[in-house]
């Protein structure tokens, strides 16, 4: 018979480096398995507003940060249209790298497998993991933190899944393609679509200025179900340049991004827990989710790591149902819901729509809209704050917050 870890965590990305350091350094018998190497770089950058690392004590794992943060929401070819909304709120970008050295080396001692996950079977009080290795290992309780894309976690169909997509390019150009020091949020600038192409779902520009004349400049689709297509947004954004006078002289690193925005919530009966994005952990309203997993790992972590020590003969069934409500009280569920409401409201908005509700939501308090694109609000709040917005908004875009609103040109 294999030895039994009190918990198995699948997965080597930042949600499984998370839980399972919060885990070992509650005392808990930890072990992972992930299909390559937990020390390899990570491909994607994660981007955070500052204030979320600096409630934590986490700023130094920032490798970028900006002041000048910035969005552009008019439809372009004016000069009002180029005033920028000022956000005064430092936003940040993940040094990969530290990220990944401050959880490994709050887990060091535990053991990582380099092996993949073929089944899971529950086996009694505890649970079997078949791996392709061949080899079988036992735990009183799995958590799958291997993405959203897991075939071993449980959820609803609740129809077409929208993702958010992305291409990037990390490097040098004609010229600066935004101003020193500034960071762009989000520019709906379209002046360089055709009228055909602005009827078609909006996509906004993301970039940043890393300094030395290094810029990172990202294409982005909000949510769309089906994605938009990858080879479009890379046309965009060779367009979008070659409006602005300016074109790519060196390709230092492409980004290739597409995650689902709406996944519809796990089963919450099922033996198996989850987090990061296969538990749905992804912010249905903005994208974000390493902020989440900072700040919900360590109570997953306690709740089990309690669990595991008061009631030694506690079964994998009972060891999960602990863990999903820890992870997911009513609280978060609700606003979870909330959040996907609203979502499904924006696909429907065309880039005319979307920009004025854009222009509407930064005026509010900056503590309401950080608050809400963070999930840092608490559900009366939340409430209150989508209320307001709703208040402020012009009779379109309430209209379509409403009713929906069919896509139409600008």
């Amino acid at each position: 018979m294999a030895d039994c870890a009190d918990v198995l965590v699948m997965g080597g990305g930042p949600a499984a480096l998370c839980i399972a350091s919060e885990l070992h350094q509650r005392g808990v018998r930890v072990e992972g398995i992930a299909p390559n190497r937990v020390d390899a770089p990570w491909p994607n950058t994660y981007g955070i507003w500052a204030k979320e690392l600096e409630l934590l004590g986490l700023e130094e794992l920032l490798e970028h940060r900006w002041s000048h943060t910035v969005s552009f929401y008019g439809p372009g070819g004016s000069d009002a249209d180029d005033q920028p909304t000022q956000h005064g709120l430092d936003y940040g970008l993940f040094d990969r790298h530290k990220l990944q050295q401050y959880w490994l080396g709050h887990g060091q001692g535990m053991t990582w497998h380099q092996d993949s996950v073929d089944r899971i079977e529950l086996k009694a009080d505890r649970t079997r993991v078949d791996c392709a290795s061949g080899k079988r290992r036992l735990a009183r309780v799995v958590i799958d933190a291997s993405g959203h894309r897991s075939p071993h976690i449980r959820r609803p169909d609740q129809g077409p899944v929208a993702g958010q997509a992305a291409y990037g390019v990390v490097g040098r150009f004609e010229k600066a393609p935004v101003e020193p020091g500034q960071f762009v949020l989000m520019d709906f600038r379209c002046d360089h679509l055709s009228e055909e192409q602005r009827q078609q779902p909006p996509t906004f520009l993301y970039a940043m200025d890393f300094g030395d004349g290094v810029y990172f400049l990202e294409e982005t689709s909000l949510a769309l179900a089906p994605a938009f297509p990858e080879a479009e947004l890379k046309q965009r954004l060779e367009k979008r340049l070659a409006n602005a006078g300016n074109a790519i002289t060196e390709v230092m690193d492409e980004e290739h991004c597409l995650f689902p925005m709406n996944l519809p919530l796990p089963d919450f009966h099922q033996p198996v827990l989850a987090f990061g994005g296969a538990a749905s952990m992804v912010h249905p309203a903005s994208g974000y989710m390493v902020g989440a997993l900072l700040r919900r790992g360590p109570g997953l972590a306690e709740a089990l790591a309690a669990a595991l020590k008061e009631q030694p003969a506690m079964g994998s069934a009972a060891l999960a149902r602990v863990g999903w409500q820890a992870l997911w009280p009513m609280e978060l569920v609700l606003r979870h819901r909330l959040f996907q409401f609203g979502l499904g409201r924006l696909m429907r908005f065309d880039e005319r729509l979307l920009r004025r509700h854009f222009t509407s939501f930064f005026k509010l308090s900056q503590e309401d809209w950080s608050g809400f694109l963070t999930n840092t609000l608490p559900l009366p709040q939340l409430m209150a704050v989508m209320l307001r917005l709703f208040a402020i908004s012009p009779w379109d875009v309430r209209r379509g917050l409403v009713l929906g609103a069919p896509r139409k040109s600008s």
